[in-house]
């Protein structure tokens, strides 16, 4: 049984003749007549009775009548919702960040998306890059922004290169300027500060524990285990200092001192990471050209 026949068979039904259902659908008459022959030849059962200018319905084509209708109405909504979804009228985008990106990058970049596409619904997932591996494996994520390099090597992964930012030592205007009030401050000069630090997880206190160990120094924490919110939050208030991503610092707003770190510096890799094996959905894909064109 096809739609076809179907829809002819619908048209022959409404209109009670075999040439003006023809018309109304634009095929043939010989042809639409075969089509329904065909018809009734799979379901074992004649649908008219063909009078000399009398088609009329038999029992069975009163039966299949409304089915058929149904049938071709669902085909219908199908062939519409895919097509929206194809131009992107409607659909869902699954995007892990680490808690800095969504602070940082990705407001702006999902704000364009939005408006450009007010119909795709946009779920975000906040973790460390360690666990927005694992999701994109298990296939609960379509695009992830994850820190390079990724912390255990994952070749079923595909990750491209979005930027490198540097990072930077915020502290609040109220305490003393680290580093004795220079312009820019060295991972060294961090020695004996108190630092708010990231909870366990997080890319950004691995980072700046490693650079403090490869100067020399255990660093100290005033205050450990907090989100990002929560550790621009515990600086503003003069608990510590804390090594952030330039662009969080950007838009953190007052209340904050931002001292830039001297030559080398610190900096980190962010790339755009997805399954290698399962090409990510149009929705998706349109976000990841947002992204990578930003």
């Amino acid at each position: 049984m096809q739609l076809q026949q179907l829809q002819y068979f619908v048209a022959v039904a409404e209109t009670r003749h075999f040439t003006r259902a023809a018309e109304t659908v634009h095929v043939a008459q010989p042809s639409l007549s075969q089509q329904i022959r065909a018809l009734e030849r799979e379901l074992g059962a004649d649908l008219f009775l063909r009078a000399r200018g009398n088609i009329t319905l038999t029992d069975a084509g009163e039966a299949l009548l409304p089915l058929a209708r149904r049938i071709l109405a669902d085909a219908d909504t199908a062939r519409h919702e895919v097509l929206e979804l194809v131009q992107l009228r409607r659909g869902r985008v699954r995007l892990g960040a680490t808690p800095s990106l969504c602070t940082g990058l990705l407001p702006d970049v999902l704000r364009a998306f939005h408006d450009r596409y007010p119909g795709i619904r946009l779920m975000i997932e906040e973790s460390g890059s360690h666990d927005l591996v694992r999701e994109l494996a298990r296939g609960a994520l379509d695009l992830a922004l994850v820190v390079l390099p990724l912390p255990t090597a994952s070749p079923a992964l595909t990750t491209v290169e979005l930027l490198r930012e540097d990072l930077v030592v915020v502290s609040s205007p109220e305490s003393p300027r680290p580093g004795g009030g220079r312009r820019a401050v060295r991972i060294a000069d961090l020695e004996g500060e108190r630092l708010v630090m990231f909870r366990h997880g997080y890319d950004l206190r691995e980072l700046t524990v490693a650079a403090c160990r490869a100067e020399g120094f255990e660093p100290d924490f005033a205050v450990e285990g907090g989100e990002m919110d929560a550790v621009l939050g515990l600086v503003r208030a003069g608990l510590g200092m804390a090594v952030v991503p330039r662009m969080v610092a950007a838009r953190s707003g007052r209340g904050l001192r931002v001292t830039p770190l001297a030559r080398p510096g610190l900096s980190r890799t962010i790339a755009l990471a997805h399954r290698s094996d399962v090409a990510p959905p149009r929705a998706a894909r349109e976000l990841q050209r947002m992204l990578l064109e930003r």
